[in-house]
């Protein structure tokens, strides 16, 4: 069901339907141009090549990628509140690379150490440490009480889950490895639901992902008993002049896309109960 999700979707991105109509474009124009009397053909090449253009175009514009990401991040403000109960923060996967003579910082991408560093700060929020150093000065870091936990499956292949890089990564930029919890297998947003209700239950806890995932990633944590405290990070509106197209804002449409497939998904299949209760 994973894979027939991820390649059923790819049919609604602005990518993917952008070369199919082009490369249908162009074998169409082919075909009614080897044949004379077949005018159609060309005709329908024709306009399947500037539909495909155009929607490249229309996704790459700034007030269109906007307007598809803005409701999605603007539905959970960020959080700066002390975390006065239980510090527990899990932050979601999303991808990295395997590079031999890299750090494992460099090898997240660019979503996954946004996350990261988003799940670092609100780790600070909690009960404080304090630990003196030999020159008597208090330095803050982080309190022994708290729990970071970090998840995602590496794909097919990868010598390492993405959630040991991500512990990695944490280690690296100074939490202790006593303090970092791996769910090491989950494959989408619904498994490490389930992963983090077998550790945490009905607890509160700060939910970590990019914004734009945030609203997905609530719906999901909630209907299965959880308490999660929103707590995005990876904002991607971009400003800029209405006629500059990029690739950066055609990202975001995607983005924005596949959280909006996401959720009517969730609406048409809905989600499994644990312990055999019933849905929220």
């Amino acid at each position: 069901m994973f894979w027939v999700k991820k390649v059923l979707s790819q049919f609604v991105m602005p990518i993917p339907v952008s070369l199919l109509l082009i490369t249908a474009g162009v074998l169409l124009l082919g075909y009614g141009y080897t044949r004379a009397k077949q005018n159609w053909p060309a005709s329908l090449g024709k306009a399947c090549c500037v539909l495909g253009v155009a929607v490249l175009a229309l996704f790459s514009q700034a007030n269109v990628s906007n307007a598809l990401v803005k409701p999605l991040e603007q539905s959970y403000p960020a959080n700066t509140n002390p975390i006065t109960t239980e510090c527990v923060v899990m932050v979601l996967g999303s991808g990295n690379q395997e590079q031999a003579g890299l750090s494992a910082t460099q090898q997240l991408s660019t979503t996954s150490l946004a996350r990261l560093t988003e799940g670092l700060k609100q780790l600070r929020l909690g009960k404080q440490g304090e630990q003196g150093d030999q020159s008597g000065q208090v330095q803050i870091g982080f309190s022994q009480t708290c729990q970071l936990i970090v998840s995602g499956w590496g794909g097919q292949g990868a010598r390492h889950s993405h959630a040991q890089m991500m512990k990695q990564a944490a280690i690296e930029l100074g939490v202790p490895e006593q303090l970092i919890t791996t769910f090491d297998t989950p494959m989408d947003t619904i498994e490490e639901a389930y992963f983090a209700y077998q550790m945490i239950g009905d607890k509160p806890f700060r939910l970590v992902t990019s914004a734009t995932h945030m609203p997905r990633s609530m719906t999901i944590f909630t209907s299965l008993g959880l308490s999660p405290q929103a707590a995005p990070a990876d904002y991607a509106i971009a400003h800029g002049p209405w006629w500059r197209l990029s690739a950066q804002n055609l990202l975001n449409s995607q983005k924005a896309i596949h959280e909006y497939v996401g959720r009517a998904w969730l609406e048409i299949k809905g989600l499994q109960p644990i312990d055999g209760g019933s849905n929220q």
